[in-house]
């Protein structure tokens, strides 16, 4: 199930997911006491029904001061009417026309990227391009100094990697994240500060003046947003760029396609993100004691979507192990849905299309090598490649 560089842990969870999704869609696992959903129907019902099921995740992670300080911005953990006001006042600054005047400098930042790659017939997609180019253009879009960016990429790793991603779920967990949060929140909360008393221009300084009713964020609401953006916005736009090189390495007609008609890339970009979810779980808690897949969840839950799962469910998509960049309504859940959608999603399709064109521009053939393996993430938190070699034919 899946092509050459699925790896077997995944290859067995997928089939795994199969048997669940047709004889226990809905079941409580008992390692941990969550509710697993696996199919899509039950899915979209846990990710757009707010009266349901909460986004607020706070009774399951142990109380830390640091991270009670950090997560005041972090408005995906939140419920309305808290989400909505603080999601109101971020988009102000974050808006879709900011997004898309970005474009020339996420182009330029791609091309000094393959630049300093042009003497070599290989490169690590990951560590050289896909993981260094958003962390470079977020950074620039902040104002932060793009010579922290190795700084920026330990607090991801330390977040959401090293220590597994349901790390924030458990007091050791918590614990070993502590440093990181602490030293990333006195960075960012200063460059906030720093933004307060001067003039330049930037994403900082249009949510510092951004204002709703007479309400404006603090300092460090501002802070939590950020860090969302910096840290879970450039794990997963690496990513999901890795996820794309490897869906065209194993489909090569359809690198063809797309090589001689690039307006296939934003469709072919959300059928990576169906068929290669770079996110394995999404979390909600139910409110109230429901009625799911046949099963009877308690009030309290933790509700664990499997992303993974869903997006091959074949009652939701024809031929679902199939990977179709002419697939048609690709209602995947890799960015949520609903009004959790994730903010940073418009971003993220416009770095991993103008990198992918930047690929075609440049090469006129790169391929995945044999002899040097992949390195994977470990695939309970993300799918994808921490290291990806890739061999690179000059245009």
């Amino acid at each position: 199930m899946g092509g050459p560089h699925v790896p077997d842990k995944v290859r067995e969870m997928l089939s795994r997911y199969r048997y669940m999704r047709e004889h226990e869609p809905v079941s409580q696992d008992q390692a941990t006491g969550r509710w697993q959903v696996f199919r899509y129907v039950d899915a979209m019902a846990v990710a757009t029904d707010a009266s349901r099921f909460s986004n607020d995740l706070s009774e399951f992670i142990p109380d830390h001061e640091d991270l009670r300080t950090f997560s005041k911005g972090n408005f995906q953990n939140m419920d309305a009417p808290r989400h909505r006001e603080l999601r109101g006042l971020v988009s102000q600054g974050f808006t879709p026309k900011f997004v898309a005047g970005m474009a020339p400098r996420i182009e330029t930042v791609a091309g000094e990227l393959l630049d300093a790659a042009r003497d070599r017939d290989r490169i690590d997609l990951v560590t050289d391009f896909a993981q260094v180019l958003p962390i470079v253009v977020i950074a620039e879009v902040m104002g932060l100094p793009v010579a922290d960016r190795a700084l920026f990429r330990s607090w991801a790793d330390a977040l959401l990697v090293d220590n597994g991603i349901d790390a924030i779920f458990s007091e050791e967990g918590v614990a070993a994240m502590a440093p990181s949060i602490r030293e990333m929140n006195a960075y960012l909360l200063a460059h906030v500060r720093a933004y307060r008393t001067s003039r330049r221009e930037g994403l900082i300084s249009d949510l510092v003046a951004a204002e709703t009713d007479g309400k404006r964020l603090d300092d460090q609401e501002i802070v939590g947003f950020l860090a969302l953006l910096l840290i879970a916005g450039h794990l997963t736009t690496s990513t999901l760029l890795g996820n794309a090189v490897l869906c065209l390495d194993e489909h090569p007609d359809i690198t063809r396609q797309v090589r001689a008609d690039p307006g296939l890339l934003p469709n072919m970009i959300e059928e990576v993100l169906r068929y290669r979810s770079p996110l394995f779980w999404l979390d909600r808690r139910a409110r109230r004691t429901v009625q799911l897949g046949g099963c009877e969840i308690p009030a309290g839950s933790q509700v664990s979507v499997a992303l993974v799962s869903v997006s091959r469910d074949e009652d939701a998509f024809e031929d679902p192990d199939t990977f179709d960049p002419r697939r048609a309504q690709i209602r995947h859940l890799a960015f949520g849905m609903g009004v959790h959608f994730c903010l940073g999603a418009p971003l993220a399709r416009l770095e991993v299309r103008i990198a992918l064109q930047a690929l075609f521009d440049r090469y006129r053939d790169f391929s995945v090598p044999s002899d040097q393996p992949i390195v994977y993430h470990d695939p309970h938190g993300f799918q994808g490649a921490k290291r990806l070699p890739l061999d690179l034919v000059a245009a």
